[in-house]
């Protein structure tokens, strides 16, 4: 992947529709997507001295944080209600000529910060909930 612009990484959240559709909730500029998986080790009194590792067995998880400013009344109502509500939506983090992540994912902080002769900001982290998927960009 060839470097790429950072204000071009979108966050969506899904409407919780069926059909969902996904709109972009907040100009965050700054933007971080964190793909974890634990490992399971194995070593034993044979492993002559090297750990080993066992393959597709850890937990995986995602985080996401983000930080910047509403892009309106209704995605701060949206976002905000979500927090308090303590809900499970579907996310969609988009990165440009690499591709798509969704899934399930929970506010699990949300901050409001400001400087008295500047703008209010917003930060946000998410965790995985469930199964991801990966949709390569074409």
């Amino acid at each position: 992947m060839t470097a790429q612009k950072g204000k071009d990484i979108l966050l969506k959240i899904g409407d919780g529709e069926a059909s969902e559709s996904f709109v972009t909730v907040a100009g965050l500029r700054t933007k971080t997507l964190s793909l974890n998986a634990r490992a399971i080790d194995v070593t034993n009194a044979s492993s002559d001295g090297w750990r080993e590792l066992l393959a597709g067995a850890g937990v995986k998880q995602a985080s996401i944080s983000g930080a910047g400013v509403f892009l309106d009344d209704a995605a701060a109502a949206e976002i905000r209600g979500v927090f308090f509500a303590g809900t499970l939506r579907n996310w969609q983090v988009v990165l440009p000529d690499f591709g798509v992540i969704e899934g399930a994912f929970l506010i699990s902080n949300l901050d409001y910060a400001g400087d008295h002769a500047r703008e209010m900001t917003v930060s946000l982290a998410l965790e995985s909930a469930g199964t991801l998927t990966f949709t390569e960009a074409e």
